[in-house]
């Protein structure tokens, strides 16, 4: 299936990871370690640049394959990295899709994470067909259950007891946001 590997909104410049992107992604995930760690696995140990890096180069393969769709954000004026984002647990037969992200701390609550979600969104409706887009988060993560919100998604359910809390230390509750192509 071919398909667009960027695309921009509003003020944001959206791609697929590129070898060499780890330095970029490195830098933000340690600025923002303590905002990701109570919610992202990969926030619970420090990772060295090579590791970024691996998982990036990681990514970019996942993307060519189609079997994850990952997408990092950064700003269309200054190219200031932003937010890593994306498309993921993706089935093809549906298809249906499942929207990830994070934000570099240091650009937090300019609107940003929203854009690129409904950017995103938008790009899984128009680009690939998608029946159903889903965000699912933490029921007492405020911050990101706030995006599929202010764009529509719909709560559909919260599991109970669905998972342990990143740090292994109690159980959470998931929401399940979903918009549909109607």
């Amino acid at each position: 299936m071919e398909f667009p590997t960027e695309f921009y909104s509003e003020r944001l410049h959206m791609r697929m990871p590129q070898p060499g992107d780890g330095k970029t992604v490195y830098e933000a995930i340690n600025v923002s370690i303590e905002e990701l760690k109570p919610w992202l696995p990969f926030a619970q140990k420090e990772q060295s640049l090579g590791e970024v890096e691996a998982n990036i180069r990681e990514a970019h393969t996942q993307f060519l394959k189609r079997e994850d769709l990952r997408f990092l954000v950064f700003h269309k004026e200054t190219g200031e990295f932003i937010a890593s984002s994306g498309l993921h647990r993706i089935n093809w037969e549906i298809p249906k899709f499942e929207i990830g992200y994070w934000i570099d701390s240091r650009h937090s609550g300019n609107g940003y994470i929203t854009e690129a979600v409904k950017g995103i969104s938008d790009f899984a409706f128009q680009e690939l067909n998608a029946n159903r887009v889903e965000i699912r988060c933490d029921a007492r993560n405020k911050r990101s259950r706030a995006v599929p919100e202010r764009l529509g998604f719909e709560l559909e359910g919260v599991l109970k007891n669905d998972s342990l809390a990143e740090d292994g230390s109690q159980l959470r509750d998931t929401c399940i946001y979903a918009k549909l192509n109607k």
